[in-house]
């Protein structure tokens, strides 16, 4: 190979930058050109890329977000477009593309391949840590810490002014986030789009807590589909209660940030190991996570299998152990 492609598609997360990083730097040493597509599908289309190489990543590691840009391009679900896309990137001599992104992502690269032969490898890139086929996405750790640091600091305002606070976080139709938030900042309970039934519970927790004399109560919300539900949620539970209540809606701030330890690691490793997979002619696969250590899934299990279920152990430990 000579000559290889990246995009980051989709939502950002933190972690993308190292990814790159680790993909261009892992090309160039086997001799190999990156080319990274703008904007994700969108400049894959346009066939809009600039040439990356080693010093074009110095210094991008800790920063959030993706420096060559990310975008949904529905464009890309019409085959016309997609075969055009593919000669253009024949044209110029790309060999094979690295798509970092989630399973909206990773259909669209299963499409170049399954129709035009393009060699794909996906890493998976998403804060919602809800692809298939691997224990964790780029991104969702420091998602998560951002979160809980933003519920420490409520926390404080909560327990001098006895309200109650409902805390929204990011996950679409995923509750990974609001879960591992709950646990790990002690939050006195949460809801997730997985546990619609938890809501009767929360109301009859959260009585018997005010009862007892706890003063600060703070309630994990996840988005579900639509941001701003935290709203609803919260003036059904305050009506139901009697308390005045407010809502905090931490929203894109969880994108966004220098990206953790365990962030760049797995990103540093996905990127690196996806350039190896295409350069040793298998396509067709993630580099996900399974045991603590990195694996190669097939991109049409990830695809199948779309949207696992998040930990629902999680909730039962959140809620055993909420003051």
């Amino acid at each position: 190979m000579k000559r290889l492609g990246i995009l980051t598609s989709g939502g950002d997360a933190p972690g993308m930058n190292a990814a790159i990083r680790a993909a261009v730097r892992s090309a160039s040493a086997r001799g190999i050109e990156m080319a990274g597509y703008l904007n994700g599908f969108t400049g894959f289309v346009a066939n809009r890329y600039q040439l990356i190489d080693d010093r074009a990543v110095a210094n991008v590691i800790q920063r959030g977000g993706t420096f060559i840009g990310t975008s949904r391009c529905p464009e890309f679900l019409d085959p016309g477009i997609r075969a055009a896309a593919a000669a253009q990137m024949r044209a110029e001599g790309v060999e094979g593309l690295l798509v970092v992104g989630g399973d909206g992502s990773f259909r669209g690269a299963l499409a170049l391949q399954d129709e035009h032969q393009v060699p794909v490898a996906g890493i998976p890139g998403t804060i919602d840590n809800d692809v298939w086929g691997t224990d964790e996405t780029i991104g969702f750790d420091t998602a998560v810490n951002t979160a809980v640091l933003a519920v420490d600091q409520v926390r404080d305002t909560s327990e001098s002014t006895g309200m109650m606070f409902f805390i929204e976080v990011m996950g679409r139709r995923s509750g990974a986030i609001a879960l591992h938030t709950a646990v790990a900042a002690g939050a006195a309970g949460v809801l997730v789009p997985e546990a619609r039934d938890e809501f009767s519970k929360l109301i009859k927790h959260l009585k018997r807590s005010i009862e007892r004399g706890k003063r600060s109560h703070i309630i994990v919300v996840a988005e579900g589909e639509q941001a701003g539900g935290a709203f609803g949620v919260a003036k059904l539970v305050g009506e139901a209660i009697k308390s005045p209540y407010r809502v905090v809606v931490l929203g894109h701030i969880q994108r966004g940030g220098r990206p953790s330890v365990r962030d760049r690691v797995i990103a540093s490793e996905a990127g690196a190991l996806a350039v190896k997979a295409l350069v040793e002619g298998r396509t067709g696969v993630m580099i996900g996570r399974n045991g603590g250590r990195p694996v190669e899934v097939p991109l049409a299990d990830v695809v199948r299998n779309q949207h696992p279920a998040p930990r629902l152990d999680l909730l039962a430990l959140a809620e055993a152990i909420s003051g």
